[in-house]
């Protein structure tokens, strides 16, 4: 790989391509479906950047128009209650929630704008991948790509370099890995 004509070393494929498969966060989850309700239990592990565990009591209506989830977190004495992610365009979506940390005595809410593209001038896509296993466990995988796609430059009479290429850059991560365990009374 050439360093074109702005004299910088060239770049590794090391530094090109970067794939990380060791997650930074590991949740189980255990499900119980009970009349058009669904209770959960989330244990979240968290290694990075520093090493955490939460727990969560999560309740949501199973109905596939729900708007809402009910969220009680036993450690930090938090209970949310948060609307379902609500689409604005293909890509954009809209969460808003209210809250009371009985701790702190406070009551608030909260906004959140996501996306699964974006990024600080790199193009990203994040994504979940499930796979059921077996009837009642599966696992569900949250992953992300960075990337720059490869651009190639030229210039004639300009006192630039006639050709430059730019090879781009991928970093891609599976942050999340999740195990979910469902029982349902269905027959």
């Amino acid at each position: 790989m050439d360093s074109g004509s702005n004299g910088e070393e060239p770049t590794s494929w090391d530094e090109l391509c970067n794939i990380n498969l060791m997650p930074s966060e590991l949740f189980l989850k255990f499900r119980k479906e009970l009349q058009g309700l669904r209770v959960g239990v989330n244990l979240e592990f968290y290694n990075a950047p520093c090493n955490e565990y939460l727990a969560k009591l999560v309740l949501k209506p199973l109905t596939p128009g729900r708007k809402w989830k009910f969220i009680y977190e036993p450690l930090h004495q938090d209970v949310r209650l948060l609307s379902k992610k609500i689409p604005i365009t293909k890509f954009l979506n809209l969460q808003v929630g209210i809250g009371h940390n009985f701790q702190l005595h406070a009551t608030g809410w909260k906004w959140k704008l996501t996306t699964c593209l974006g990024g600080d001038g790199v193009s990203r896509i994040r994504n979940k991948t499930s796979i059921g296993l077996f009837p009642g466990f599966d696992l569900r995988f949250g992953w992300r790509a960075d990337y720059v796609l490869p651009e190639i430059t030229g210039a004639l009479g300009t006192g630039e370099s006639m050709f430059n290429m730019n090879s781009g850059r991928l970093q891609a991560s599976l942050d999340r890995v999740e195990a979910i365990v469902t029982h349902s009374d269905t027959i």
